[in-house]
């Protein structure tokens, strides 16, 4: 067990981030038991990180108590071999009660999602993270997407504000995440972290290196954990030059499933849920309001992670 702050055993990982589905039984109720085994294989796996409870697990559809409850599991079945980052957020009272749920559970850090429903400022936005922020020793990824886009003048602010450590972008905008790069490195040096959160992020994955992004969470892990982690290996062997281990995996695995993952609302929630049940671990299915992938796409799916082993096992 290492004592060793989140931001340096974030900042260059051994493997992908996890981000482990939120597993559920027969009765809808969260079943620890399936979620402990899922985020053990993770590990076993090779996880540099577990995101409990976030947007992949379904944060959203959580009770505090069942929140709190799988960060606890989490913590206990990782055992201090690789960090727990939860999930936070909602207003900003229940942001922090779930960052001290989190916080009682032993998780090591938050991932701070958008504020519910609004749409504010800027000035609002960064009084929402800083008082979650001083309200817990853990320390906060700031997550952009939705509702919650910044400017590169208040990512200086939160590269600023103390228990701040990163900044993981849903967003997309490259020109945007190479002024808010440019900004915190010129007005806040250090260490701050940056995430490339997009879905399936690996996609994108070769596009944020460009601007100095190399940290990702990937979803894939969750049911392919062997075709993640090679493509991880690879990146970050710098094998992207020609016909490579990352081309064929962007060609033959990743594309198509992002444009699976396209034919219906959510399913990079449910469609990755699926695959996870596909490979032998029934963690139940999504709650709403989320909805199950149709018949037809989880046969396409369980075709394409065929085909990524495959692609494996040709030696990609």
């Amino acid at each position: 067990m290492t004592s060793a702050p989140l931001a340096a055993r974030l900042s260059v990982p051994s493997g992908p981030l996890f981000f482990p589905v939120t597993a559920y039984g027969p009765d809808g109720a969260v079943d620890l038991d399936v979620y402990r085994a899922h985020v053990r294989r993770g590990v076993d796996a090779g996880a540099a990180a577990v995101f409990a409870c976030c947007g992949t697990g379904e944060f959203h559809a959580l009770t505090p108590e069942e929140f709190q409850s799988c960060v606890r599991a989490a913590v206990e079945e990782t055992a201090g071999r690789v960090p727990v980052v939860a999930g936070a957020g909602y207003g900003t009272a229940l942001a922090v009660r779930y960052a001290r749920l989190a916080e009682d559970a032993g998780a090591d850090g938050l991932l701070a999602m958008p504020p519910y429903l609004v749409v504010a400022g800027q000035e609002g936005l960064l009084r929402h993270y800083r008082e979650l922020a001083a309200a817990t020793s853990l320390d906060v990824v700031v997550y952009q997407r939705d509702n919650a886009v910044f400017t590169p003048e208040t990512v200086v602010e939160l590269a600023r504000t103390d228990g701040v450590i990163g900044f993981k972008d849903g967003v997309g905008d490259l020109d945007l995440m190479q002024r808010i790069v440019s900004a915190v490195r010129s007005e806040a040096p250090g260490d701050f972290l940056y995430f490339n959160g997009l879905p399936t992020a690996e996609l994108t994955a070769l596009a944020y290196r460009g601007i100095g992004i190399t940290l990702y969470s990937s979803a894939v892990f969750c049911f392919a954990p062997e075709i993640a982690l090679a493509f991880h290996q690879a990146l970050n062997a710098g094998d992207f030059a020609g016909d490579t281990v990352v081309d064929q995996l962007l060609d033959g695995f990743y594309r198509p499933f992002v444009d699976l993952r396209a034919q219906g609302r959510g399913y990079a929630v449910s469609l990755v849920k699926a695959g996870v049940r596909l490979r032998g671990l029934d963690v139940g299915e999504v709650r709403p309001p989320l909805h199950e992938p149709a018949e037809e796409h989880v046969k396409q799916l369980a075709q394409l992670i065929e085909r990524g082993y495959e692609l494996l096992e040709e030696g990609v």
